[in-house]
């Protein structure tokens, strides 16, 4: 079984995010840039289940400009076997990056997606169950816990009531959730031995994938400054200032 696993490139989580002066988006001059956070751990989970002997192969994806190559090759020192970047100048909307996937799973004969849950730029969370539905396949999301066996997967993922455990058949998409793994850290050797790994570079057009953007940003806007808090000496106080703004009657 080969297992997909896909790549975003995002601001690193340890950055703060700041808009452009004229609104236009988000600055991304001289930013770190990394791998989306829910893709490492969907990867991590790939790695364990290829060396659990379930797998055969992990083939991580990507869409995007060449400087997407960085995070593919982290990808590849982690432990993925393959990379494909799939080249596009502009950002992809959910629905389309779902195509491109599809295109990549019918060609690979790919048995197993495993997708991060959203990604920390725009936290759509769309592109798993969209690849699900074009697909015709199983779905399995905000995974908790995965389990393969056979040719079944066992998911567990928690919801208000507790925890739910879902049997789907493979091939099928599972997208992962916060607690499924902790991502291994790279080392250096691993690093030095991901330049040597392929990396495959195709586009749109070659895929077959006509993307047209549905939604258009009109104005990105920073939040706004959150007022300073006050202290107070105890809980009459507290019930006073609540009321003199209008909280508490």
């Amino acid at each position: 079984m080969k297992i997909l696993v896909g790549i975003k490139r995002v601001v690193d989580y340890n950055v703060r995010v700041r808009v452009k002066p004229d609104g236009s988006g988000v600055a991304l001059d001289g930013v770190k840039m990394s791998i989306n956070p829910f893709d490492e751990i969907a990867l991590e989970e790939a790695l364990r289940i290829r060396e659990r002997g379930q797998a055969s192969e992990v083939l991580a994806v990507a869409i995007g400009p060449e400087e997407v190559q960085t995070q593919l090759r982290s990808a590849l020192a982690m432990g993925a076997d393959r990379a494909i970047l799939v080249k596009a100048d502009a950002a992809l909307e959910p629905q389309d990056v779902a195509r491109v996937l599809l295109a990549i799973i019918r060609q690979e004969g790919i048995g197993l997606a495993i997708l991060g849950k959203q990604a920390i730029d725009d936290d759509a969370g769309q592109t798993g169950q969209m690849l699900a539905a074009l697909w015709d396949r199983p779905q399995a999301t905000f995974a908790s816990k995965v389990e393969i066996k056979d040719n079944v997967a066992l998911v567990t993922r928690e919801v208000d009531a507790g925890l739910e455990t879902l049997e789907i058949e493979l091939p099928a998409v599972i997208t992962s959730d916060l607690r499924l793994n902790e991502p291994r850290y790279i080392k250096l050797p691993d690093i030095m031995k991901a330049k040597k790994k392929p990396l495959a570079v195709t586009d749109l057009a070659t895929l077959g994938v006509n993307a047209a953007a549905q939604l258009r940003v009109l104005k990105t806007e920073a939040p706004a400054q959150r007022s300073r808090g006050i202290i107070v000496k105890d809980v009459p106080e507290l019930v006073a200032e609540l009321r003199k703004r209008g909280v508490v009657s």
